[in-house]
Formats: structure tokens, sequence, C-alpha cells
């Protein structure tokens, strides 16, 4: 199947809005796979497109470093225990049932590798909310529910090699030495990729980003 053009998505997702006051609209695909690339794109083109749209990154749920340490999960760092699932939940909801309503939600400084609180903001006018993450397709609890609340989930793919040493190039630019910046990727990412890529055929639609 032909990658579809990002006029072709926005088109899509116009025709999913139909009298609805507002949608969410998931990209979920392996870590590095280019799903914020995407999300911010499609949110740019449906602004241009007259479509107030805002994206709202799952990243925004992970757990502080300080969580991770108490809970012991610093070395599983981006594993789908290491997210606050039922709180980003909530906001999805919240962002469905309260419109009418300004909703702040937080966001992910890539340069520190943490959750920043309230630094996106939903405002009332919105009609898309664009949200992307590696565990919107996953089947353990709650996620599902997560997916409920979307009007379509794509699933976003990239050539293997590209997408790992894109991995490390990330760790790398967030302070870790390239050793251990592939170590990671092999011993962490890897894991998280395979359970996001065995979900791919619940996909509404599968794109390949380069």
């Amino acid at each position: 199947m032909p990658t579809p053009s990002i006029d072709a998505l926005v088109a899509r997702v116009v025709g999913l809005l139909d009298d609805r006051p507002r949608i969410v609209v998931g990209i979920a695909g392996a870590p590095g796979s280019g799903k914020s690339s995407l999300a911010r794109k499609l949110t740019r083109r449906l602004e241009t497109a007259g479509v107030p749209a805002v994206q709202v990154p799952m990243d925004g749920f992970h757990l502080a470093d300080v969580t991770l340490d108490a809970l012991g999960l610093r070395h599983r760092k981006g594993a789908i225990e290491t997210f606050d699932a039922h709180g980003y939940v909530a906001l999805l909801r919240r962002l469905l049932d309260v419109p009418q309503h300004a909703v702040h939600a937080p966001g992910f400084e890539r340069r520190l590798e943490q959750p920043v609180a309230a630094a996106v903001t939903v405002p009332p006018t919105t009609r898309v909310v664009v949200t992307e993450g590696n565990y919107l397709l996953d089947a353990h609890d709650p996620w599902p529910e997560a997916r409920a609340l979307m009007a379509e989930v794509w699933y976003v793919e990239l050539d293997e090699n590209r997408r790992r040493s894109r991995l490390v190039e990330r760790h790398v630019a967030s302070g870790k030495n390239r050793a251990a910046a592939q170590a990671w990727v092999d011993d962490v990412d890897e894991p998280n990729a395979q359970r996001v890529r065995d979900r791919r055929e619940r996909a509404d639609l599968v794109i390949a980003t380069d």
C-alpha cells in the first residue's frame, strides 16, 4: 500500500470529525520511528487547513526519575510500566468530555528526559488532539481504554537500522556515552519496540516514515 501524503492524512482526519466537537487521533510506533515528527507535521497542516489542532504527547506521562528511583524502575525507563497510564486515560477523557474548558496537559523535555507539568495548553477551540506514543495499541490494562477514546490510531514504521541509529544518537544527545547509548538501545529500547510491533496489526492505518 502506498504511503499516504500529508494532505491525504489531513483529509482523513477531517472526515473523522463529522459533527463531533473534538476528536483524538493517535499515532503509535516503536521508539525512534518518527511518531513525534509526524504528529507535529499533521498538527501544523491541520491548522493551516483551518482545523484547530494541538499535539499532546503520551510522553508527558513518563514517571519522573525520582519516582522511577523509588520504584526501582530507573533502569527500565521507557517500558510500559514506567508511564502513568491511568493519568493519560483520564486526560483523554477530560479532553473529550469537557471541550468547553481549556485543558493543560504535561509535555516532555527531551534534553532533560523528564515530563513537564502543564506544558501544553488545549484551548476550547481545538477540534483535533493529535497524540503519539509507544503503547497506544497495547492490550494491557488500561491501554484499551485509551484506544477506545481515539477516533483512529495510526502506526508508523521506519527502516530498523535507521530507527536504531536514531535512538543511539538521541541517547548520546541526552548525555550517555556512545557505548552506554548502544547498550540502552539493545537492552531496554528493543524489548519495548518488539512489544509495540506485536500490536501493529491493530492499527487503523500503517504509515512508512523516513
